[in-house]
């Protein structure tokens, strides 16, 4: 599958904000990437406005552009709030469950372990990354010596990362369970989801 292998650095001083996690880069040049972007002072329009929280939430969550107007579309045939329920169908992809119990230390990185066939869902082996998870789903990291090798090193390099008040981590079963669908409060967006919802109906 496509996705984003440029530099990310560049992509988070774009935007301003540590999109593929901390940066110390960052950090100490908190603005644009290029030789005017400590100068720039230019005004964006509201569409301009629109793109640039839509490509936030697009980088953070690694997905390509089809990819990324079909969550849209998927959470506007939904009810309630379009934008709330957009982020919650980003949240429960099972790469960024993957992501969240601490099976990998970044959202690039669970969703290889995805693809690569180390997670189980319900007790059954699943290779998509997108695959989207329901309330009391048990995700698991195969019984294989590479899975669980893979899965204990990226937990024990995540402890200073709290798993979601939403989901549950059984580290030695190296099980996780849905407990729920995660309010807009605790997913906590990187990017306006109401600006993006206004981008798209244009």
């Amino acid at each position: 599958m496509a996705r984003y292998t440029g530099p990310r650095v560049r992509i988070s001083r774009r935007f301003g904000v540590p999109i593929f996690g901390p940066s110390k880069y960052l950090e100490r040049r908190n603005y644009g990437p290029g030789v005017h972007g400590p100068k720039s002072r230019r005004k964006h329009t509201d569409y301009a406005l629109g793109l640039i929280e839509k490509q936030k939430l697009r980088y953070y969550y690694g997905l390509l552009e089809r990819q990324f107007r079909g969550v849209y579309e998927r959470a506007l045939k939904r009810r309630g709030v379009t934008g709330e329920t957009m982020l919650q169908i980003l949240e429960t992809r099972l790469d960024n469950v993957v992501f969240h119990l601490g099976f990998s230390n970044t959202r690039a990185g669970a969703r290889q372990m995805v693809t690569h066939g180390h997670v189980k869902v319900n007790g059954r082996k699943v290779n998509i990354a997108s695959y989207s998870l329901k309330v009391n789903d048990v995700v698991e990291i195969r019984e294989s010596n590479v899975s669980r090798q893979l899965a204990t090193k990226n937990l024990e390099l995540a402890t200073s990362r709290a798993v979601p008040d939403w989901l549950s981590l059984n580290k030695d079963g190296f099980k996780g369970t849905v407990m729920r669908i995660p309010t807009r409060d605790e997913i906590q967006p990187i990017a306006n989801e109401q600006a993006v919802v206004e981008f798209y109906s244009r």
